[in-house]
């Protein structure tokens, strides 16, 4: 078994260390036996300055604490009627708070006549280094100062970021939650994601909702046509021209493939009617077009044999 080693005192540092003690003890005893009065009244004057500077320091930090609390209450009424997200007007409020909290104990130091150079330059050290150890959680939280200046989404929108699809539920200072549509929760850090494509489907009122119908060969276009216009027609949460944003539901022949030709659909709807919507559009294009004898294509490749 191995014992972790010891420093060694240096004998001669306890030795030089008692003997400045006892220089400086000697020194006050000599004062006070050659002049007590002076000494007295050199004491006395010392006192009366450390405790006016005492005092000056207790007036300059109750002051100073009751101006950040003041600052504090006007941040919060300005961030309250600019309706400011609440996760970054409670982030800028505490940066506030602790820089004027950190300024305001190092003024009230050196107002006793303590040198704060040292203790700048700690502070500076220690920032430093706290800045390169939490590297990753810095890049974390600059994007979500990104983020929440900038509002590329909100909480409750539908988004997709990162190869994750689902609904915003909060926006932290190095994080962003989502709920995916199978309610699984999606931690995505906010680094990453201020870097990467955001798509976010919510931040339109309106969507459009494009459909391929794939029919065979040898259909009647008009026919295909005007039965789908039927349809798109029928559905009351598609909108027309008159809806601002909108325009009238779109029906063309998109392309003639190897197997089938194709048929596009195209309508606006409220952005939270698209997949209602975009569901009952298949429904009813699957039900309808047979029963008016349009089929569907499917791959077939056809064979000729010739003796």
């Amino acid at each position: 078994m191995t014992f972790p080693q010891t420093t060694a005192i240096d004998p001669n540092t306890v030795i030089n260390v008692n003997d400045s003690l006892k220089a400086v003890t000697s020194t006050i005893i000599e004062k006070v036996k050659e002049d007590p009065d002076t000494f007295l009244q050199d004491l006395l004057q010392s006192a009366i300055q450390f405790g006016l500077k005492l005092v000056a320091a207790i007036v300059i930090y109750i002051v100073g604490a009751w101006l950040i609390k003041r600052v504090k209450i006007w941040l919060g009424k300005m961030f309250t009627k600019r309706k400011t997200e609440a996760t970054l007007s409670t982030f800028v409020t505490s940066l506030v708070s602790i820089t004027l909290t950190v300024l305001l104990i190092v003024i009230t130091i050196s107002t006793l006549g303590i040198n704060t150079t040292s203790l700048a330059a700690l502070l500076a050290a220690g920032g430093m280094a706290i800045g390169m150890a939490l590297s990753g959680t810095v890049s974390n939280f600059a994007g979500g100062l990104m983020l929440l200046v900038f509002k590329p989404f909100k909480a409750g929108d539908f988004i997709n970021a990162q190869g994750y699809s689902g609904t915003v539920k909060e926006v932290t200072i190095v994080n962003t939650k989502i709920v995916t549509t199978d309610n699984r929760v999606i931690v995505i850090p906010n680094g990453t994601l201020s870097n990467g494509n955001i798509d976010n489907y919510s931040a339109m009122p309106l969507r459009r909702v494009d459909i391929e119908v794939s029919v065979e060969y040898g259909t009647d276009a008009d026919k295909c046509i005007k039965l789908l216009n039927t349809i798109l027609k029928a559905d009351e949460r598609i909108l027309d021209s008159k809806h601002r944003g909108a325009q009238d539901p779109f029906i063309a022949l998109l392309s003639m493939n190897d197997s089938n030709i194709s048929f596009i659909t195209r309508s606006w709807v409220k952005s939270e009617d698209y997949w209602p919507v975009r569901f009952d559009l298949n429904k009813k294009i699957y039900e309808t077009l047979p029963k008016h004898g349009i089929q569907f294509a499917f791959p077939h490749m056809d064979v000729t044999l010739k003796s």
